[in-house]
């Protein structure tokens, strides 16, 4: 494995010959990370598995939460608490930041009186609200509970800093997945797994979004055996890295391809963490893996206290 360099750019951001290192395997499915920077720990899903994980340096892999309500995305509150997509419940759910499932309260579930699809990636914005991705995926086998879908559109949604109905910023997705803001929260940047592209919309004053169009095609195919446009994250600088045939694709702020940092399997999802915010963690189809990068990552609200 490698580093694919298609602009002299990524080598400004990664090490051509990064050691991609891998710290557990054996798992079904992972997904979701979230480093906490404050217990010095990583949060991972593996939604097949209904289980949630913890890696810390320390103590290596653990279980935190089984059965999970496959769990997918995650993240921190402006207080450190732990926020998920749950796939079994098709919500958004808010619980204590060691993530067993302590202090639970659901944030999202429906919209309009319809439930929600399956909720899978989730941000936090400074104002404090909360956007989230909600595609189809945890109402398949495997992946979810098999139901019939209670809404007729895959959306993108805000809950509002005060909580409250959750509000649509867009629909018209085949299956949104992950998002991130930039760093000074002006854009928030939405893949679509089916179409195998990545979205950018301006956010507006008022939290809602304007826009929308196409950042950055052609990553894979929309084909799962060949690699999935999956979780994404942006650095520090702008730059956006997301999951992809091969790897870790990375995108410059105007949209250019700087190349892929390789990984062994297929990957789903991945975050920056550690003690300078510049560990890769990359969960994969049975594996968890992590590289160092020479850029920090963009911090949620949360992460940057």
């Amino acid at each position: 494995m490698g580093v694919q360099v298609n602009s002299d750019k990524l080598l400004e951001l990664v090490d051509e010959g990064v050691e991609v290192e891998q710290l557990g395997t054996g798992f079904t499915f992972t997904e979701g990370p979230i480093w906490n920077p404050r217990g010095r720990y990583l949060l991972f899903s593996d939604m097949p598995g209904d289980t949630r994980r913890r890696w810390d340096p320390q103590g290596g892999i653990q279980v935190v939460a089984s059965p999970s309500n496959k769990g997918n995305g995650m993240t921190l509150d402006a207080s450190g608490r732990l926020i998920v997509c749950e796939h079994s419940t098709s919500s958004v759910v808010r619980m204590d930041p060691d993530g067993t499932g302590s202090g639970r309260e659901v944030l999202a579930s429906h919209y309009q009186g319809r439930e929600l699809n399956a909720p899978n990636d989730v941000v936090v914005h400074s104002s404090g609200a909360i956007y989230f991705s909600d595609p189809t995926y945890g109402r398949m086998p495997v992946f979810g509970v098999e139901r019939e879908q209670d809404l007729d559109f895959q959306g993108a949604y805000r809950i509002p800093p005060g909580g409250g109905e959750p509000e649509l910023l867009a629909s018209d997705f085949g299956q949104p997945n992950g998002l991130c803001f930039s760093p000074d929260e002006s854009l928030l940047y939405v893949n679509d797994t089916d179409k195998a592209h990545i979205r950018v919309f301006d956010v507006q004053p008022d939290g809602s979004v304007a826009g929308g169009g196409v950042f950055a095609e052609g990553i894979g195919t929309g084909d799962f055996a060949t690699g999935l446009v999956d979780g994404m994250k942006c650095d520090e600088r702008g730059n956006v890295w997301v999951t992809g045939p091969g790897g870790v694709w990375v995108f410059a702020p105007d949209g250019e391809h700087l190349g892929i940092v390789e990984i062994p399997e297929g990957v789903g999802n991945l975050c920056f963490g550690g003690p300078d915010w510049t560990w890769m963690f990359v969960p994969a189809n049975t594996s968890l893996y992590r590289f160092e990068t020479k850029v920090a990552g963009h911090r949620e609200p949360y992460m940057t206290a």
